[in-house]
């Protein structure tokens, strides 16, 4: 491998290389739009684009795309060659400004919750010059944001790169209001933690469950399996050594900032965290680490799966995102600082997200709402599906200490005695982190710990960055005209902790008691997508996203009614699934083997009748009662499956009842047929063991 900081950023076209490739002149124009946001001329485009063509193919580039993010939770792109006829029957190489900022592919088969017609094809991709242009696989990836014909919005970065201008924008004029005047943009940054799991490819390809949903649909817990707390920050075997080397490499060449890596909790699940950097990079990143992680597990004979919940029975995947707020001039709004008692600018942004995350409880857990994750929100594994604040011990005594008027001392940092000579002392911090809440405070920043691991970030960010661009508005139109700027300050500070504490809690979220409390304070508990994506269309979520611009009521409903068909042709799709495997496998493999039981009884039998009741019979009594009910369950589901078909139309009604009615079915027939698994010999069982995925790494 070449020395890391020779190879990091090699396949990006990044800023680097266009000051080595561009006029002066083309450079700066092309920064003023990066930094500034102003538009892009034509002829700029031009010169970008024949360097960037030229940059790319000599990375063995011969093709280009226009690289987006519609509805579908995943990434998209159409590749078009850099030939060009010249009219003597030979070919050129040419990239033109214009193919550089626009694109157009078919967006009819995107979804578009009913923005559109399926006959209405043309839609449009147009770059975004803020995230960086990259080489991969013989290909020129060029980032994009994506819309209809008519401008609609179909696509998940648009709504993202409007907020960071929204947020920008109010944290500008608040700043700039406090003698903070030399700040002219303020970014949010993020860093996404990514967990999930490898698998050995033989035994996936084996799993029809794991090829067409994600996760298992059945199988039976393994007698070991995170009990011991072994695995978590344990020795990484030979072969995830080998595939995570290799995934450090990729990702470094595309400028990704992959910093840490171990295993996590359960077994064959692992984690990869980057370096934080802003909203819309970090969110192409992430969606680029996740394909990049499938590629190279495939080379080591691996699949990585990031469905959120894989594995009955063990904790599933999230994906922390780590929020926080910078200005131009490299001040983090979230940094306390020695005396965040003293630091008033600290302490009114503290207050805007409090009030923000209060307000709009609700639109941050639509925002990690899924089928996957499902699974996870209320486990003993992950935060639970109410959502609250986490500020620590001393950063949550201040508050209380603002909000009653008392004197606040901090506690400071303590020096740790280690208790041995040859080791150092060291300063802990002022608070622990609480791994139970949804969005904690860690130090400077703010950690979103309900995601899931296959969700694209863009969702919690755009939603996340628009309500507290919100709560800034509304905070500089308080203090705008005050005659004594200082006390008005302290005034909406200690207002806004009163009115808003009840979102704050410092305990343990996964407590029996915190359920109870939380519905005293009036915190919603929204224990399923259906349940949360109701609250989407509610009047003032669609009211927030149309003052601040982010998106129109058209589409925000557009976007509820792709949420809940989403959802539920997911479980669709995993019922259909169960169905085929418990037909076409599990039924006649079970008979089977209960076929070969009492032929082994009647031989028995046969011998002598003095034989008392033996263990075949035992097994073929016990097998026999559970292959019916297994047949039962399984039509129960098929006749469930079609009920749910006769909500189409209602994507609510038929959302709800896949959660209620189908998923429960599912459940049902998954136990039975569980049971029969720990049965069965493992000759006749059809799908390789749990034991056998996740310990055959």
């Amino acid at each position: 491998m070449a020395k890391v900081p020779e190879l990091f950023g090699c396949m990006v076209f990044n800023d680097q290389t266009m000051q080595e490739r561009l006029p002066k002149s083309t450079y700066k124009a092309l920064k003023k739009t990066i930094q500034d946001g102003a538009p892009l001329d034509l002829s700029v485009a031009n010169v970008v684009a024949s360097a960037m063509k030229d940059w790319a193919i000599e990375k063995g580039c011969t093709h280009y795309t226009h690289w987006f993010q519609p509805m579908t939770g995943v990434t998209a792109e159409k590749h078009d060659s850099f030939i060009t006829p010249n009219g003597d029957g030979q070919i050129i190489m040419e990239f033109s400004g214009k193919e550089l900022i626009k694109g157009e592919p078919d967006a009819s088969s995107f979804p578009s919750g009913g923005i559109r017609a399926t006959f209405e094809a043309r839609g449009y991709t147009t770059w975004d010059p803020t995230s960086y242009a990259f080489a991969k696989d013989g290909t020129l990836y060029i980032p994009t944001a994506f819309c209809s014909y008519t401008g609609e919005v179909l696509d998940k970065k648009t709504p993202l790169l409007r907020s960071m201008e929204r947020i920008s924008t109010e944290a500008v004029k608040v700043l700039n209001l406090i003698g903070k005047t030399e700040v002219t943009r303020v970014t949010t940054t993020v860093g996404p933690e990514q967990e999930y799991f490898l698998i050995d490819k033989e035994m996936y390809d084996q799993r029809e469950d794991l090829i067409y949903t994600g996760r298992t649909l059945f199988g039976a817990k393994a007698p070991k399996g995170q009990e011991l707390d072994d695995h978590y920050f344990g020795a990484i075997k030979t072969r995830v050594a080998a595939f995570m080397r290799d995934l450090d490499e990729e990702l470094w060449k595309l400028g990704i900032l992959a910093k840490t890596k171990h295993n996590e909790v359960a077994p064959s699940q692992h984690e990869l965290a980057p370096i934080f950097t802003t909203a819309n990079i970090a969110t192409d990143h992430n969606e680029l680490t996740m394909e990049v992680m499938k590629k190279v597990a495939e080379k080591h004979g691996l699949v990585c799966l990031l469905h959120e919940k894989p594995f009955a029975g063990i904790n599933g995947s999230g994906k922390h995102n780590n929020w926080s707020i910078s200005t131009n001039t490299g001040e983090n709004l979230l940094d306390p600082g020695k005396e965040p008692e003293n630091n008033t600018q600290f302490l009114l942004f503290l207050a805007a997200i409090v009030k923000a995350v209060h307000e709009y409880q609700d639109l941050l857990r639509i925002t990690v709402a899924s089928a996957g994750n499902d699974h996870r929100l209320g486990a003993n594994e992950a935060p639970p599906a109410i959502i609250s604040m986490y500020l620590g011990d001393d950063l949550g005594a201040l508050v209380e200490s603002i909000i009653n008027g008392t004197e606040y001392t901090s506690k400071g940092k303590v020096r740790m005695q280690t208790g041995v000579d040859v080791l150092a002392d060291f300063k802990k911090d002022t608070s622990d982190r609480n791994r139970t809440s949804p969005f904690a405070f860690t130090g400077n920043k703010f950690e979103f710990r309900a995601l899931g691991s296959a969700l694209n970030i863009a969702c919690p960010n755009y939603m996340l960055n628009t309500m507290v661009a919100e709560e800034l508005s509304q905070f500089y139109d308080e203090l705008k005209d005050a005659s004594d700027l200082d006390a008005a300050v302290k005034a909406l500070i200690k207002k806004t902790f009163t009115e808003h504490q009840a979102i704050i809690f410092n305990g343990d979220n996964y407590a029996d008691e915190w359920v109870v409390e939380a519905e005293k304070r009036g915190l919603l508990n929204l224990k399923s997508l259906p349940d949360a994506v109701a609250h989407f269309i509610d009047k003032k979520n669609i009211d927030l996203f149309v003052k601040n611009k982010i998106c129109s009521e058209e589409e925000i409903r557009a976007r509820y009614e792709i949420e809940l068909e989403s959802y539920s042709k997911q479980i669709n799709i995993e019922a259909l699934t169960m169905i085929d495997m418990a037909k076409k496998n599990i039924l006649p493999a079970v008979s089977s083997y209960v076929r070969e039981l009492t032929d082994t009884a009647l031989a028995k039998k046969a011998l002598s009748d003095a034989i008392p009741t033996t263990v075949e019979e035992e097994l073929i009594t016990s097998l026999s009662n559970k292959l019916v009910c297994f047949s039962k369950k399984t039509s129960e589901l098929e006749d469930a499956v079609i009920k749910a078909a006769e909500f189409d139309g209602n994507n609510l009604a038929q959302a709800t009842f896949f959660r209620e009615t189908v998923f429960a079915v599912m459940q049902e027939l998954r136990a039975v047929g569980d049971s029969m698994e720990t049965e069965t010999s493992s000759e006749y069982w059809p799908y390789p063991s749990y034991g056998e995925m996740l310990f055959g790494v």
